[in-house]
């Protein structure tokens, strides 16, 4: 398995990468839902919470397959 600059498999540096962007993208989410609701939006504001879940979603998915490969040796160097 590759190894980026990281020392770390492109597949793990990948995978934290989205549940990064998911988690990130999932709290300004709610601050989109928040301006929806004040704008009496109520239909895009259920958009956003459909979006902030399957952020959530998506988030909780790179975390499983973080754990299967936690301790393995396509973890990365500490996984020795």
């Amino acid at each position: 398995m590759a190894t980026g600059e990281t020392g770390f498999s492109d597949v793990v540096f990948d995978l934290v990468s989205v549940q990064y962007h998911s988690l990130k993208a999932g709290h300004d989410y709610g601050q989109y839902v928040r301006d929806a609701e004040n704008a009496g939006k109520k239909e895009i504001a259920e958009f956003f919470r459909s979006v902030m879940a399957e952020d959530s979603r998506r988030a909780a998915e790179c975390h499983r397959f973080l754990k299967e490969l936690s301790g393995t040796k396509d973890a990365g160097p500490a996984a020795g």
